[in-house]
């Protein structure tokens, strides 16, 4: 493996409730390359957010903790971006001033005001929303808004991106479009990536590895799935590889062993109640 850029030593968060405290994750483990793709995976209440948080420096680790490039992560900073499900983006502000706002923040005192519009400008063009520069976030899709909010992490010029499901609320066809944009930004940027998914087909096609969480409480990372295809890499072609499909396979069956396992711990249902979730759901 290529030098250590960020890693998790023995993390682990306990969050206090009424009932006493609530132990969300044990001894995570995991050290992430500079430039790697990194995937989260596992089923609801596995602690994925929780450790994205805690890598964005929105939670403090009750143990262990945090390295990025060997100093310890203990705040939020602008050298790890977060794009959320949700892309936050502020409803009066329009696209143009949206990421404007952020490259302000962290390049105000830096970088000259015709050196900042360049710079919103070209990451505005690498998700392809230059023609959209004036417009709010009212008069632009789901999909146009998400691109906004990535362009926006990337104005920061951050080390690492982290990615919470940002592609979950969008239909299918958008949200192939953004995976294939992503892959083409992360491989002209080289940064880092951190993303959290539901998503079997998403997270094999996207990553480098594919990091599975057991089911909390007390969730740990399972096992860690080296995917090994080399990039750049077509969705059509990869859908007749069979290293695509045995990564995908090895996913899948770890999720729905996962499942079976805590299943029988569940109370019985009358026949009413939603239904369990399916192998493969966050």
């Amino acid at each position: 493996m290529a030098k250590v850029h960020l890693e998790l030593s023995d993390v682990g968060m306990t969050f206090p409730t009424p009932k006493g405290p609530f132990c969300a994750l044990q001894n995570i483990n995991l050290k992430i390359a500079k430039g790697e793709f990194v995937s989260l995976i596992g089923h609801s209440g596995c602690g994925k957010s929780t450790v994205l948080n805690i890598v964005a420096g929105l939670h403090q680790a009750t143990q262990g903790g945090v390295l990025l490039n060997g100093k310890e992560v203990d705040a939020p900073g602008p050298e790890r971006a977060v794009v959320f499900q949700n892309h936050s983006l502020l409803p009066w502000l329009s696209t143009y001033q949206n990421v404007e706002l952020a490259v302000r923040q962290v390049f105000g005192r830096s970088r000259s005001r015709a050196e900042m519009r360049d710079w919103i400008l070209h990451n505005l063009e690498l998700v392809q929303m230059g023609h959209a520069l004036d417009k709010r976030p009212s008069e632009i899709s789901g999909g146009m808004k998400q691109r906004v909010g990535i362009a926006r992490a990337l104005a920061m010029e951050p080390e690492v991106l982290l990615m919470d499901e940002p592609f979950g609320a969008l239909d299918a066809l958008t949200r192939a479009h953004l995976q294939d944009s992503l892959m083409d930004i992360q491989a002209t940027l080289g940064n880092t990536v951190i993303m959290i998914t539901h998503d079997v087909d998403e997270a094999v096609l996207l990553s480098d590895r594919v990091v599975m969480m057991t089911n909390g409480p007390s969730a740990s990372i399972g096992e860690i799935l080296d995917v090994g295809i080399e990039r750049p890499r077509d969705r059509l072609a990869l859908a007749e590889d069979r290293r695509y499909n045995d990564c995908r396979t090895a996913v899948l069956r770890f999720l729905y062993e996962k499942h079976k396992k805590v299943e029988p711990l569940a109370p019985r249902r009358k026949a009413s109640a939603e239904p369990t979730a399916k192998a493969g759901s966050a």
